[in-house]
């Protein structure tokens, strides 16, 4: 099974990120999370989920709510920039942002890395490694939309969070399912969330 590194940004759409783990879990991979800490206030304000803690504590809570052991899910803090995925030497078999703020798609397109994930994103982007943004932002600037060129031009998978309103959704879960679900599809994994057209 595969091993991931998943980053929850400061952008609207935590529950994107959340569900990606949950079926990526369900389905047997390992999973490498972090957050950043407008990512911790966002989860907190849509999920009601408090990770205003230390750690130790981020962890377990997490472990808690996905229902899994240390074996397959670790929880790095955005300032452990020491940290396993934050090595090229460190295999994985890619990288996904769900959501991915503007802020945190400038800094992977010009080489920033003041934190882990997007350290951890650049060591993916160098080791040609799958990358998948899912990026929250309404209107797009022409700044935004340059460094997501920029980015696609990379090999960097961009999936804006576009229902497909012909499968009929009928509660806020069919949307995301329908987005987590096109994520998934990139990754080759086999899951049953949306509808396929036929």
């Amino acid at each position: 099974m595969g091993k991931y590194i998943i980053g929850i940004t400061g952008a609207s759409g935590a529950i994107y990120g959340m569900r990606l783990i949950e079926e990526c879990l369900k389905a047997g991979h390992e999973i490498f999370l972090t957050i950043t800490k407008s990512g911790r206030i966002v989860i907190k304000e849509e999920l009601n989920m408090d990770l205003d803690l230390n750690v130790e504590m981020i962890e377990d809570r997490l472990l808690d709510y996905f229902k899994v052991s240390k074996d397959v899910f670790t929880y790095y803090d955005i300032d452990h920039i020491s940290s396993a995925i934050a090595s090229g030497s460190f295999r994985t078999d890619g990288m996904i942002i769900a959501p991915c703020s503007m802020a945190t798609v400038s800094a992977i397109a010009h080489g920033s890395s003041t934190n882990l994930l997007e350290r951890a994103a650049d060591v993916i982007l160098k080791e040609g490694k799958p990358m998948i943004l899912i990026p929250r932002e309404t209107p797009l600037s022409a700044i935004h939309l340059e460094n997501l060129l920029k980015l696609a031009r990379l090999g960097v998978k961009i999936i804006p969070p576009m229902p497909s309103f012909y499968t009929h959704p009928k509660t806020i879960d069919d949307i995301v399912n329908n987005t987590v679900g096109r994520i998934l599809d990139q990754l080759n994994i086999e899951h049953n969330l949306c509808k396929r057209w036929s």
